[in-house]
Parts: C-alpha cells; sequence; structure tokens
C-alpha cells in the first residue's frame, strides 16, 4: 500500500475507480474444483476492491477472509503442486489445474488479508488522527448565557471562537517567535476571530478583536490546578493566561452577549505546519515590504510590491506582521489575517489543494497536531462534520471584519466604540449578516387573536452579569407596567437567567400576532420577536439591553438603520480578490 487511507468523515475513504465497498462485493466463489466467473489471471473478482482500497467495513472483510481461508483449506482443495487430487473411488486422477487457476486462488487469499490489513489500518489511522488532537475545557466563566433557540426550520446558528496563541513553550515556538526569554511566560491569546456561521448556512461572518482592547475579563478557574482568577479589567489577549482557552470564551461571551458553542486554538508552529500542508496562499501588498527595523521590531516579512503565494514561515509573518502594515498597529496586522484567511478559504474552496490524497493526508496530519479544541469538538469526525458546515457558505456571503473601536488613555490602549460595537454584535446575536445582504420583503404582520387581558405572558429577568452583576427585581417591574397596560395575565418566573437583548418567544406561528402587539406595546423592535420550538408558552425575557425603567431605550440613528455592520467595522468580503495590504511608508525598500 502507498500510505494510510484517506479519511473521509471518520471511516476510511470509498473505494477508488469503479470498484464496489467491501460491504457489498461479495468473496470470490473458491471450491475445490473451479472458480465461478474466472477474470483474466492476475487479476481481482468483478466487484471486488483491489490492493491499497480501503474497504468501509471491517466486519465485512474479515468475513471475506476467513471464507476464503476456509475454503483454500478445505478438503477436496488443491495441492500446492497444482496437481489434482484423485477423486475418492477413482483411480483415475484428474487433469492438472491450470496456472492461472492457482495464482487467482492465491490472488484472492491475499486480498482479502489487505482488505483486513487496509481497513484495520483506516481504523488506526483515524485513532491516530484523534489522538493528535489537544483538548480543553470550553467555558471556565460563571455566566449563564443559553445557546439561542432553534428557527422556525429547526435550524441554530454556530459560533466558534479561533484563538492563535503566542506560546514559546517549544524550541520549534521559540525559533518561530523569538523571545526566549517569554519561554516560561503564560502565553497569550494575540489572534481573536469569532467565526459565525448563519443557521441556515447561507453566510459566515467574521469578527476579529485588537488583542489590546481592554475588556472586562471575568472571574475564572484553571480546569487543571483549581486556581481562581479574580475578575480584573485588562488586555483581551491575557484572558488565556487565566487557566486556559476557556477564559478567552467566558471573556467573550461577557463582552459580546453571543453564545459560543466551540473554539480553536494554534500555536506558531502549527500555524506554519498547517500552512506548508495547504500550500501557498496568494496574497498582496501595494509596495515593498521589509517589517524591520534597527530596534528589532517586525516579523521578518519581506515581499515586493504585488501578490505573491506563501506559506510556511513566510505564512507565519505575514499573519504576525504589525510593524509594515497601516499604521503599524493591531488594526492593519487584523486586516492582514482577514485577507490571508479569505484567500485560503478561495483556494481550498477551489479544490486545488486537495486534489492529491498524500497532500490531503499531510493536512489532516498538520490540522490535528497544530489544533487545541474543546472537549465538544474533539474528533476528526466532528471536525469534518464542522468542514461540512463551512463547506456550505458561498465565499461571496462571507464578510470580515475587525470590531470597531476607539483608543483611549491617550492611545495606550483600545476599547469597544459605543454604538457601533454593540450594533455589530447584536447583529450576530441576532443572526443576521454583516454583509447587509439579509434584508428581505417583510409579510404583512397578522394581526392578534387573543384580547389582552386574556394573554399569558411569562416574564423573565435576563439581566444576570458574571462583571456587573443581575439588576434585582426586574421581571415584577415589567410585569407591573404590562399590567397597567392591560395585559393582566402577565406572571413572573423568579428564575434569573442571562441574555443581551431582550426577547419574546411564542410556542406557535399563530401566536405571532399577539407577540408583535406585545412588542409593540412595550416599545421592542420586531426583530426582538422570535417563534421558540421549545416554547409552550409566550415568554418575555428582560434581556441586559433593558436594565433599568419601564420605558425600553430607544435606539440611535444607527441602529435604526442596521442590517449590516456599521462602516467602522471595516468589513472585507470573501470574493475581494483585489484586496492588497496598504505598507508603512517606514518600512519599505
Amino acid at each position: 500500500m502507498s500510505g494510510p487511507p484517506v479519511i473521509t468523515g471518520g471511516v476510511a475513504g470509498p473505494a477508488t475507480g469503479g470498484d464496489a465497498p467491501a460491504d457489498q462485493a461479495p468473496a470470490p466463489a473458491v471450491t475445490g474444483t473451479a472458480v465461478t466467473g474466472t477474470p483474466a489471471a492476475g487479476t481481482a473478482a468483478p466487484g471486488t476492491p483491489t490492493a491499497g482500497t480501503a474497504a468501509t467495513s471491517t466486519p465485512t472483510a474479515a468475513t471475506a477472509t476467513a471464507t476464503a481461508l476456509k475454503e483454500a483449506a478445505a478438503p477436496g482443495s488443491s495441492p500446492a503442486d497444482g496437481s489434482e487430487p484423485e477423486a475418492k473411488g477413482s483411480r483415475r486422477a484428474r487433469r492438472p489445474r491450470s496456472k492461472a487457476r492457482r495464482v487467482l486462488r492465491w490472488s484472492a487469499i491475499t486480498l482479502a488479508v489487505l482488505i483486513v490489513g487496509t481497513a484495520g489500518a483506516g481504523y488506526w489511522y483515524y485513532e491516530h488522527l484523534n489522538g493528535n488532537l489537544r483538548k480543553d475545557a470550553l467555558d471556565l466563566g460563571s455566566g449563564g448565557l443559553e445557546k439561542p433557540e432553534p428557527n422556525a426550520f429547526g435550524q441554530t446558528p454556530l459560533n466558534i471562537l479561533l484563538l492563535g496563541s503566542d506560546g514559546r513553550n517549544s524550541e520549534k515556538n521559540i525559533e518561530l517567535g523569538g523571545a526566549r526569554q517569554d519561554a516560561d511566560r503564560k502565553p497569550l491569546a494575540d489572534v481573536q476571530m469569532l467565526l459565525h456561521v448563519s443557521a441556515d448556512r447561507s453566510n459566515m461572518s467574521v469578527i476579529s478583536i485588537p488583542r489590546d482592547t481592554r475588556v472586562p475579563i471575568p472571574e475564572c478557574k484553571d480546569p487543571d490546578d483549581g486556581k481562581v482568577y479574580p475578575q480584573t479589567t485588562a488586555a483581551i489577549n491575557t484572558s488565556l493566561q487565566h487557566g486556559g482557552p476557556g477564559c478567552t470564551v467566558a471573556t467573550w461571551k461577557e463582552l459580546t452577549g453571543i453564545y459560543i458553542d466551540h473554539f480553536m486554538m494554534v500555536d506558531f508552529a502549527g500555524v506554519v505546519d498547517m500552512a506548508d500542508a495547504i500550500g501557498g496562499v496568494p496574497v498582496c501588498v501595494d509596495k515593498n515590504i521589509y517589517s524591520h527595523d534597527k530596534k528589532g521590531h517586525g516579523s521578518g516579512l519581506k515581499l515586493t510590491a504585488g501578490t505573491h503565494s506563501v506559506k510556511g514561515v513566510q505564512a507565519l509573518q505575514w499573519l504576525r506582521t504589525r510593524y509594515g502594515f497601516e499604521d503599524n498597529t493591531d488594526i492593519g496586522r487584523a486586516k492582514a489575517q482577514h485577507m490571508y484567511m479569505n484567500s485560503m478559504v478561495r483556494e481550498l474552496k477551489a479544490g486545488t489543494k486537495l486534489t492529491d490524497p498524500m497532500k490531503l493526508r499531510d493536512l489532516a496530519e498538520a490540522a490535528t497536531k497544530a489544533l487545541t479544541v474543546d472537549e465538544g469538538l474533539g474528533t476528526v469526525k466532528k471536525l469534518y462534520d464542522l468542514g461540512g458546515d463551512l463547506q456550505r457558505v458561498p465565499t461571496e456571503r462571507i464578510t470580515m471584519v475587525t470590531m470597531p473601536w476607539q483608543y483611549a488613555a491617550r492611545g495606550e490602549y483600545v476599547v469597544p466604540k459605543p454604538g457601533d460595537a454593540e450594533q455589530t454584535f447584536s447583529l450576530v446575536r441576532n443572526d443576521t449578516a454583516l454583509d447587509g445582504k439579509d434584508k428581505k420583503k417583510p409579510a404583512p404582520d397578522p394581526q392578534p387573536t387573543t384580547a389582552k387581558d386574556k394573554l399569558e405572558v411569562v416574564v423573565q429577568n435576563g439581566t444576570n452579569s458574571t462583571v456587573t452583576g443581575p439588576v434585582s427585581g426586574r421581571a415584577n417591574v415589567i410585569a407591573g407596567h404590562l399590567a397597567s397596560l392591560g395585559y393582566t395575565s402577565a406572571d413572573t418566573d423568579a428564575r434569573l437567567t442571562t441574555q443581551a437583548d431582550t426577547t419574546i418567544t411564542y410556542p406557535a406561528k399563530e401566536g405571532r400576532g399577539d407577540a408583535l402587539a406585545l412588542a409593540k406595546a412595550l416599545g421592542l423592535p420586531k426583530d426582538a420577536v422570535k417563534e421558540s420550538r421549545s416554547a409552550t408558552r409566550m415568554r418575555l425575557v428582560i434581556g441586559n439591553d433593558w436594565r433599568k425603567g419601564t420605558a425600553f431605550p430607544k435606539p440611535s440613528e444607527a441602529e435604526k438603520e442596521a442590517g449590516k455592520a456599521p462602516d467602522s467595522a471595516d468589513a472585507l468580503n470573501g470574493e475581494d480578490k483585489k484586496a492588497c495590504m496598504k505598507v508603512n511608508p517606514a518600512y519599505t525598500f
């Protein structure tokens, strides 16, 4: 066999050529006197996988082997010299069997053994890839943010936090990242991107946050040594040092109000190995660039103006370059990362990188060795299924943005830009594409069917927050306000929950008219009304966007026009093949 079988969806790949899978091809019928349907000498029987072809069902392959071995050794089978044994009760020997048939018989036995060997190798290789993956806890915080309800078709969005660590925990990482003095320092999450795939898988949005953004980091407990890191306010990249990636997940959830399903983290060496396995990714600079200065600042990236295909160390340099792009800050670096990712997605979708089975194997090896993932994503099969979800999204519906930001403390760090940052997060929370192409002609609003005083509404306090704490009594306050509006059948749920946006959920389509009327009475926007397949009653959850008063806060003019990412998010479309990084004049040659 030329190498381990290609793994597709967690099982050995299908038979190549026109061969049927092993679990559909019966073993050749070998008897003591003849072979039925004899093919040409040295070839396999029709429908039988050839040597080196991966079997899809190990038990069936084992049965084929046992059958072939049993029939070959059965009484009356031909001796090794090829002569026919004498028939019982007869003095005359039968004519010797042809050499072709003798070869065929042994080929069938050998083939059956190879089938089992290949299937075994497929299972071994699958387990080997699973063993490569490193796993960690998903969420180290104590927040109660819940997974979004499925839409009317039972679909839910998918949110994955992508992290790049700067750990120098190995000689290779030290060589690639420099700063040997940091070898014992806990790694920082210098690259952070939230990847949101819409519930219907029609679009994907990616939000980057600059590494030095000052944010609240909730209390986190390290799952390995039990150490508790108290709540603090610091640069978001330090959250990784508070127990691992699960604390970065908790920080994102607290900041954005977005539920996160999974995380994937990669270090310097992993980026290089994966970039080598993928092959070159086209990137562009508008001038010659050399990211290096007399003080030692820079990634070492050196390119002439124009488009280049980067891989390996050069790809890592591109992704790490800050000195040399735009204003020499993390903002320019994030844009360069977006360009690289978009270009890589286009390359992979074109299939040019995945036609060679050996290259595909190398990519599987590199990816599984490079990644640390949460327990829920900790098998090759789950990663494969995730890849299938991502593959469904057209590149023209991929939008990458940087969280809107502004400088604080005389430019020493950045903070989320009021209004614009929340608008961006809100679009993702509501599963609205950042490209603005989700706008559809609204259907006529159905009329309410239940009288106000008869409408049963459960009001729940969703203002819980691990950083700011809950606002006590919110459910009672709003239930009292509803009664003053004529909704006298409103009741409260004493359980405290966590939700960024105030919502009204209703159990069936015929309840939408009543839910919209309730939203209008409270001054809530229409997109606060959502159908729930699991709800049994209408439920009003008071979110962190309504922490005081009985009047829902009026949206700003920008929020009224929301439907796509604000201009300050600097959006980049996945099909933008003309995108080119602007080189800082101080780093050109």
